[in-house]
């Protein structure tokens, strides 16, 4: 539903800037090692093997599934590699996913909530929103892709419940083509970019998340030096 492309997004435009990006993502669409990229690059052959023995014998035969054990690798590589950022791709989200350890991100993002991994999270909208609104942290600032009435509601009364300041696109901000151009909208102005290169409507939403994303903890560094 689009975590994917954001993380894309915001990891082109972080390194467009000049910085040194760590990123987590999943799935894979070729080889593994895309799924942990240190300051730009996919891990190693040799540091991956090595670094996820180093977490088997950590964890010395307890139960751990897949998804675990690969996040506990990616945090302990980049903690050995030094970076500007870490963009953060979730797994299904919510509480359980390894990636909620993190406890003070600097900004959250939600794309479209919709009916996924309904194994785990079950087939009832209003609770996977709960669930997935998990990834709010005190003080950090959310934006929220479109979504449902209901969802909306409920990611905002997890906001207000916490003091995260929360930002929805087609109220905060927003984004559309027009004349074969990316325009964005926010209460700072209107910004007129390429389009994105990531083909579908879809991804003028996503990329409309990332810019939002970025210009919030912009707006929140400004503030800070005042």
């Amino acid at each position: 539903n689009g975590k994917g492309s954001v993380c894309a997004f915001l990891r082109a435009m972080l390194e467009g800037s000049g910085q040194r990006v760590h990123l987590y993502s999943s799935p894979h669409l070729v080889r593994f090692h895309e799924r942990i990229c240190l300051a730009g690059l996919p891990i190693s052959e040799d540091a991956l093997s090595a670094i996820l023995e180093e977490c088997e014998s950590a964890n010395d035969g307890k139960q751990i599934t897949f998804f675990e054990i690969t996040t506990a690798a990616a945090f302990l590589a980049f903690s050995r590699v030094p970076a500007d950022a870490l963009v953060l791709e979730v797994g299904l989200g919510g509480i359980f996913d390894a990636t909620n350890v993190v406890r003070a991100p600097v900004a959250t993002c939600i794309t479209p909530i919709a009916h996924d991994h309904q194994e785990f999270l079950g087939s009832d909208l209003a609770g996977i929103a709960r669930e997935k609104a998990v990834i709010l942290k005190a003080g950090a600032p959310c934006i929220l892709g479109r979504q449902t009435d209901e969802v909306r509601e409920i990611v905002s009364n997890h906001a207000q419940s916490l003091g995260a300041p929360l930002f929805v696109e087609g109220e905060d901000f927003d984004g559309y083509e027009e004349h074969g151009r990316f325009v964005y909208q926010d209460e700072f102005g209107l910004l007129d970019l390429p389009r994105p290169k990531l083909a579908g409507r879809h991804q003028i939403s996503n990329a409309a998340i990332a810019v939002a994303c970025l210009r919030q903890l912009s707006a929140e560094k400004s503030r800070a030096h005042w």
